[in-house]
């Protein structure tokens, strides 16, 4: 079969191209090793740890905040297989709605391992072991990432393991060491803390979420404290050992060689992922590829190879579904003519603990390393009457804006509901706004937004109304 565009891979960059790309006129395949379609996030990624979060959530108020709110309750208790019951049908509803919108699409979708026979050729192995082949004017690599997981830590699935299977564990630990503080290890860490789970990261660096403002990462490992995760900063583990019903994690301080280790049911390895473009033939059709193991691409996210083009974790940048998303629409306009365009310093990044994480532009630290000067304005979730309603006091909102134009360069927020905030923030940086205009929106009271006001007025000229 011919197709003028075929897509490798059906997570978000995949899906989204293949619709986009549809949507414009065009005959569009895509190909998913697995039965379901969706890739990581929808599968084992995005979907399935914010479905876990939001049930960890609600045991945990119910557990430490009804009481204060009037509502009493007797014999709590945490039904695992039901939590995780509940998740896999919120996973399974977000499949179908991608199968119903690649039917909708006239999307032909082929189930199998993808690889090139040539540039302009892919060979599908299915499951039964059959292979078919099918043509494609243009290509579009979206094989996203695996996790990274060093021979020493002896990764086995059952008591080392990542996050895909601590998405599935069927009762509640009773301690859990993950190591990395990045986002995915605090993310599972949060939701099995909450459970009742004793839980200790362990990370090389000298803070946590080590890619984000340092105020972001100060304000969340206080927050992260209080529901019982301990942390060892600057600390490296050397050797992970599966003993049966247990795991024994040694580990020593980075400028140390005394070891130490912690015996706990689990441990998850959330070091970071990788691209996955293993057994795809890039070399049969001579793709280039980075020291990372990721593919190179130019400005048009155009491979080496003219008609082959890549998005997602498989190339440089945040690992993002909405990354790749839009990665996914810019390569099917590219492929129709179009001239779209991406402002990767738009692209916020997130951290759904709670409190949550959001941000969007240039940390502080970023500024002081190429010497822009600027201005810093920041208000806390404590000083808020919506949040104080909602006992979600913790964090703080933090607006930095060019000392000289004003221009918001950076938005940085820890607390409540920052996930959907921080939109309000890319909306106006995106039409390149000035602190002053962003404190002069009226933002509905009481409202968490209204802490975003705050501190932009404290960045214009250091007048916040409510502190």
């Amino acid at each position: 079969m011919k197709y003028d565009v075929i897509v490798i891979g059906s997570g978000p960059g995949g899906y989204v191209a293949a619709i986009r790309a549809a949507q414009l006129g065009m005959k569009t395949a895509i190909i998913e090793k697995y039965n379901a379609l969706g890739g990581t996030c929808l599968n084992v990624g995005c979907i399935p740890s914010k479905a876990l979060l939001d049930s960890s959530e609600h045991y945990h108020n119910a557990e430490k905040k009804f009481e204060m709110h009037g509502i009493d309750l007797k014999d709590l208790k945490v039904n695992m297989p039901q939590m995780i019951k509940r998740k896999n049908e919120v996973v399974e509803q977000t499949v179908k709605g991608v199968e119903f919108l690649m039917n909708k699409n006239k999307i032909d979708v082929h189930h199998g391992f993808g690889s090139f026979v040539d540039k302009n050729t892919i060979s599908i192995k299915k499951e039964d072991g059959s292979t078919e082949q099918i043509e494609g004017d243009k290509i579009i690599i979206a094989t996203g990432s695996k996790p990274i997981t060093p021979a020493a830590f002896n990764y086995d699935k059952k008591r080392v393991i990542t996050s895909t299977e601590a998405l599935n564990i069927q009762e509640v630990p009773k301690r859990m060491v993950i190591i990395g503080g990045g986002v995915i290890g605090l993310e599972l860490g949060s939701v099995y803390a909450r459970l009742g789970t004793q839980v200790d990261v362990i990370e090389y660096m000298d803070r946590i979420i080590a890619g984000m403002d340092s105020d972001c990462s100060k304000e969340l490992m206080r927050a992260l404290k209080k529901i019982g995760i301990k942390f060892y900063l600057k600390h490296a583990v050397t050797t992970v050992e599966n003993n049966g019903k247990q795991v024994k994690v040694k580990y020593k301080k980075r400028d140390k060689d005394e070891e130490m280790e912690i015996d706990a049911d689990y441990c998850l390895v959330a070091i970071g992922r990788r691209a996955y473009t293993d057994n795809l033939g890039l070399d049969k059709v001579g793709i280039s590829t980075d020291d990372k193991g990721r593919i190179e691409v130019n400005d048009h996210l155009q491979t080496n190879v003219s008609n082959i083009y890549a998005i997602g974790d498989v190339i440089k940048g945040a690992m993002l579904a909405h990354k790749a998303e839009e990665e996914g629409i810019f390569v099917a306009e590219t492929i129709a003519g179009q001239k779209p365009h991406i402002d990767y310093n738009l692209i916020p990044g997130v951290v759904y603990t709670w409190p949550e994480v959001a941000a969007v532009g240039q940390t502080e630290e970023q500024l002081k390393e190429v010497g822009v000067p600027y201005k810093s304005g920041k208000f806390p979730f404590k000083a808020l009457g919506r949040a104080r309603a909602s006992t979600d006091i913790e964090g703080m909102v933090k607006v930095l804006s060019h000392k000289e134009t004003d221009e918001i360069l950076g938005v940085h927020m820890v607390g409540p509901r920052t996930a959907d905030m921080i939109a309000e923030a890319v909306a106006l940086m995106e039409f390149r706004a000035s602190a002053e205009d962003a404190s002069r929106m009226s933002h509905a009271h009481p409202t968490y937004t209204e802490a975003f006001k705050e501190a932009a007025l404290a960045a214009t000229d250091d007048r916040p109304l409510h502190i």
